[in-house]
């Protein structure tokens, strides 16, 4: 059965590969980047049934206009890859004071879902990636009053998105399933060559785990879980992650912040 599926950051590296074999499967897909001139190229590489969507995901104003974009355009959406993600920046600190990674890996995602999930069916799912890195959060950095290393934000912020992916799905017992994943850890992407110096391994395993956690059949009933593909079996996470007290302070901090935005 044809899925319409929303990636975002699809425009190169691992979302744009989960796009491209998607497509070929007959999927409609939904692509997301910041750039409109490399949307265009990454919907002709993509082929088939596509759209594209611009948004900064850094400014939480484009992430609601672009959740409004796909509403007036989809009553129904099947799957959101939360896929975007960024390790590096030439400012790492916005305008507002807060550190890009909290706010591109943990807070627009969030709030994308939130505003998309009217329309993703019980039986759909929310795939958000998470990493191998992940460390607890420090409230007051994840706030902007603290700075943070460039490794330190990113996994706090891979933490905080696995915690809010367990904490929602809780809430969610009739679906749509929300599903954390670790696609593999030092894999071909932009990110890991910026981050890491490194080249890093096939892209296609990221993808084809993706791929799976989005329709495969034993994700459906798995809601709230923890993905490693490293080790290939579902997993705890950062034992921050299981302690109720900091998963608690967590998502009341990311509500918090979202309600500040407006």
């Amino acid at each position: 059965m044809t899925k319409t599926i929303l990636i975002t950051g699809s425009t190169d590296g691992i979302g744009l590969l989960t796009a491209k074999k998607l497509a070929a499967a007959g999927h409609k897909i939904l692509l997301h980047g910041r750039s409109a001139a490399k949307l265009e190229a990454a919907a002709a590489e993509v082929g088939g049934c596509v759209e594209t969507y611009a948004a900064d995901l850094s400014d939480l104003t484009a992430v609601q206009q672009l959740a409004e974009d796909v509403r007036a355009d989809y009553n129904q959406l099947d799957v959101l890859i939360n896929n975007a993600g960024v390790l590096k920046a030439p400012e790492a600190v916005l305008e507002n004071g807060q550190d890009i990674r909290f706010v591109v890996n943990t807070l627009a995602p969030y709030l994308l879902t939130d505003r998309l999930l009217p329309i993703i069916p019980g039986a759909g799912r929310v795939v958000n990636l998470s990493s191998a890195a992940q460390a607890p959060v420090n409230l007051r950095a994840m706030r902007g009053n603290v700075p943070l290393a460039d490794m330190d934000a990113y996994a706090q912020s891979k933490l905080a998105i696995t915690i809010w992916t367990r904490e929602w799905a809780k809430t969610l017992p009739d679906g749509p399933a929300m599903i954390a994943v670790n696609p593999g850890s030092l894999l071909a992407s932009k990110m890991v060559k910026e981050g890491f110096g490194v080249a890093g391994n096939d892209l296609s395993i990221g993808a084809d785990i993706l791929i799976d956690a989005a329709l495969g059949a034993r994700f459906a009933e798995a809601s709230g879980a923890y993905f490693d593909n490293d080790s290939g079996r579902f997993a705890n996470p950062n034992a921050a992650a299981l302690d109720t007290a900091h998963a608690d302070d967590v998502m009341a901090t990311i509500k918090d912040l979202l309600s500040q935005a407006g």
